[in-house]
């Protein structure tokens, strides 16, 4: 057996705002979409080299049941667009000691996202 493939899926009460911070955010790009009886129940999304998938869920409950790293050319940049789209900050970016500048912002169902460069 062999995996050939991974990526996260986010659980979320209000799938067209999370999609839309996402676009907005982060670039991403509809890749897929699947209706249920008339609904968008899931979406998955090209960021960058990797794929997200973001599933309606009613009771799904934000939080810190997963974090997100995302490599991105200018963290500075990328925390201020993602604030920009309605993240919430939780770490301005800085330098860390084992070299990569890192910032950390929650999106709008509190998952909490680690924006991080090379330096």
């Amino acid at each position: 057996m062999t995996v050939t493939r991974l990526f996260p899926i986010l659980r979320t009460t209000d799938l067209p705002a999370l999609v839309d911070f996402y676009q907005r955010a982060f670039s991403a790009s509809v890749e897929y979409r699947f209706e249920h009886d008339g609904r968008e129940v899931y979406v998955a999304m090209a960021v960058g080299g990797g794929t997200i998938g973001i599933g309606f869920e009613p009771d799904a409950a934000g939080g810190d049941a997963v974090a997100i790293w995302l490599y991105v050319d200018d963290v500075d940049t990328a925390h201020s667009a993602a604030v920009d789209a309605g993240a919430e900050s939780v770490a301005e970016p800085e330098g860390m000691p084992w070299g990569e500048r890192v910032a950390q912002v929650r999106d709008p169902d509190g998952t909490l996202l680690y924006l991080g460069s090379a330096v």
